[in-house]
């Protein structure tokens, strides 16, 4: 009998910090909050597209050839911050998004947070910014972003970037996500994972390849992570993970006659360089650029040289290339 209620009172115990953790998160991640500690602050935008708040920064000269960043899954724009103001002073016009339902973003509750919704904004900011058409570059979520954006409003797109691009659900398959998708139990240990600082700079920095590792220090964490604490972005990440589908990129990537530069880390946990050399096969006006000693993230593995193969390539998209390497 005891022993029962040893086990009642740690079980209380337990729910009773998860219930504390929970009413204690930030309710959303505001801008105006954290400001004077962000990247590039006075480069921040707001605008409204179909009546949700969306932050993007922009640098460069609004007459220059337009440049669109995506980012990924649970992240924000901070995952472009080394090469934001670089490309733009290469010449172009860099806009870079916060993802409805992260970042600065706004997260409403009924929003339908899938690629395709996701995709349509991003053609909205592109009407709001006066944008006919532009270089779409996406990296992981935000690779099949760009790809449905190719696909649905191919007009808009003169030139497509896929960094480590997700193309299918199987990186849904890794325990932490299908726990976090999981029904009842997704919802109570979803905001906990995102919440901990510990699994998350485990989680981060095991995406970099072992010798970047080094890189993803505190100042970084810190700005990929802040978002995350807030319930809004919570709620939204796991909305997200539950209307993820991104089969149809590696259905129909074949479609895409856009000039492709495909941008892949060799050592790549995520998503391996094998679904790279897949859609180098199937799309037929692509480059394969492989970053050696390179994990998920090569604008922030390997700046400088990420910026090189980038605008190279949208000087000179025309020139079909074949496959090669790039040590960086």
């Amino acid at each position: 009998m005891k022993k029962r209620y040893w086990f009642a009172s740690a079980v209380g115990l337990v729910g009773a910090t998860v219930a504390l953790k929970l009413l204690r998160r930030p309710v959303d991640a505001v801008w105006d909050e954290h400001a004077h500690e962000l990247h590039h602050a006075e480069h921040s935008r707001f605008a409204e597209i179909d009546g949700v708040r969306v932050h993007y920064q922009e640098a460069g000269a609004i007459e220059a050839p337009p440049i669109l960043l995506i980012h990924g899954f649970t992240a924000s724009n901070f995952v472009w911050s080394e090469v934001l103001l670089p490309i733009a002073e290469s010449g172009f016009r860099v806009i870079a998004p916060d993802l409805i339902g992260f970042g600065f973003s706004e997260k409403p509750k009924d929003n339908d947070y899938t690629i395709g919704a996701q995709a349509r904004m991003i053609t909205g900011l592109m009407d709001y910014l006066g944008i006919e058409s532009a270089i779409i570059v996406g990296s992981s979520y935000g690779g099949a972003v760009a790809a449905t954006c190719a696909l649905d409003y191919a007009k808009r797109v003169e030139r497509l970037v896929l960094v480590d691009a997700v193309t299918n659900d199987h990186v849904k398959r890794q325990l932490l996500l299908r726990l976090a998708a999981s029904p009842v139990l997704g919802d109570l240990i979803s905001p906990l994972m995102l919440g901990s600082h510990r699994l998350v700079f485990w989680r981060m920095k095991k995406g970099y390849a072992a010798e970047n590792a080094h890189l993803f220090d505190e100042r970084r964490m810190k700005a990929h992570h802040r978002p995350l604490l807030a319930a809004s972005t919570q709620r939204a990440a796991l909305t997200t993970l539950r209307r993820w589908s991104a089969g149809r990129i590696e259905q129909e990537v074949e479609s895409v006659k856009q000039p492709t530069l495909l941008i892949w880390g060799d050592s790549d946990p995520d998503i391996p360089l094998a679904n790279g050399r897949r859609l180098f096969e199937l799309i037929p006006n692509s480059r394969l650029i492989i970053f050696h000693r390179c994990g998920h993230m090569p604008m922030e593995e390997h700046p400088r040289e990420f910026v090189e193969v980038l605008t190279g390539f949208c000087r000179n998209a025309s020139e079909a290339e074949n496959a090669r390497s790039v040590s960086a």
